[in-house]
């Protein structure tokens, strides 16, 4: 049987209508192309599953060298350290270099690296991406339209993409179902960035928690501290210093340096966890085992999530065609220690 070729831009050319000029512009984004041009060519490279000349340049480097480029958010997150130790194992182990890079939080500092790396020939991206209420991402959606392998660590909306993570919704669900089978009925949620989708997710694991124990989640219970210690700290000195009505038995946090916020907070007020407070935290970050407050928290696998978002990446990378988009969820556990406790026996 007659191996089927790969399209070249002369097809698309040919399919579109227009000259290898217009495809090659439109391609490289420039504005000399009309909209309905624009599209049209799209349209025809979608259907063909072209890739152009350039993807095959990001595979094949001229002096052999491969690598990948990772794209953390803060370069100071013990989060992010495991997830690295995860895709450089698999990558060295394929003959690939892990080149890390933060975007401090920013998402056009984010768009540079991705241009600097990609101008440096890097093969393909494994991203944290930076989303708020001002980040344009754009140039994320641009890896795409150029055939750029890269896998996401966290969603975008709108965007189909190769994505590694864990099911949100089922395990903050699972951790405030712990708490409410514990005794606890007064529980607030100390949530993560406004617009994050990982924030979304996991307040609706908070929402299904709380319908499925025929109870409504009040607004007054959702505090939007953010994703890091000092917004834990600082939301929970806030809200604890006007000392509620009724007094939370339990905190349910978006990640574990909120957490260790919230837990410093509650220690400087006299609020003395677990006896008046539980606390949950969500990562299991590794240096929270020995710390004064031992954390029960939620499980995610890091390194596993690192180890699998390169797999996937490599394998896009060195195939001859396009592959199928992966989204990924893998297994979460609770992890109880010391921040909580049962108000009442478990029946």
């Amino acid at each position: 049987m007659k191996k089927r070729r790969n399209p070249t831009i002369s097809d698309v050319a040919r399919l579109a209508g227009v000259s290898k000029a217009t495809v090659s512009a439109v391609l490289n984004d420039r504005d000399t192309v009309s909209a309905a041009t624009r599209e049209k060519v799209l349209a025809v490279i979608r259907e063909l599953n072209y890739r152009p000349r350039e993807f095959a340049r990001h595979r094949f480097r001229s002096d052999g060298e491969r690598s990948i480029g990772f794209i953390i958010k803060e370069d100071d997150n013990p989060y992010y350290a495991e997830l690295i130790a995860g895709a450089r194992r698999v990558a060295e182990a394929k003959g690939y270099t892990i080149l890390v890079a933060s975007s401090e939080g920013s998402f056009r500092a984010e768009q540079q690296i991705i241009q600097l790396m990609t101008a440096k020939d890097v093969n393909g991206f494994i991203i944290t991406p930076v989303i708020d209420d001002e980040a344009d991402l754009s140039h994320i959606f641009e890896l795409k339209r150029r055939n750029i392998p890269f896998v996401l660590l966290e969603g975008i909306r709108g965007l189909q993409a190769n994505l590694v993570d864990i099911d949100n919704v089922r395990a903050s669900q699972a951790a405030v179902q712990h708490l409410m089978e514990q005794g606890h009925a007064h529980i607030v949620y100390f949530a993560g960035p406004r617009y994050s989708l990982h924030t979304e997710e996991r307040l609706e694991g908070v929402r299904r928690a709380f319908s499925a124990s025929n109870r409504a989640l009040r607004d007054d219970q959702v505090i939007y501290a953010g994703a890091h210690a000092r917004d834990g700290y600082e939301a929970a000195r806030a809200y604890f210093a006007q000392r509620p009505d009724p007094m939370p038995t339990a905190v349910a946090c978006y990640n574990d340096l909120v957490a260790l916020g919230v837990l410093r907070a509650l220690q400087e007020l006299g609020i003395r966890v677990p006896d008046e407070v539980s606390v949950m935290g969500f990562d299991d970050l590794a240096f929270l085992r020995y710390t004064p407050w031992p954390l029960s928290t939620v499980r995610v696998p890091k390194e596993t999530m690192g180890e699998k978002a390169a797999e996937i990446l490599i394998r896009n990378i060195e195939a001859e065609q396009p592959v199928p988009i992966e989204k990924v969820h893998l297994d979460f556990e609770l992890v109880l220690r010391a921040t909580t406790r049962a108000l009442q026996p478990s029946t």
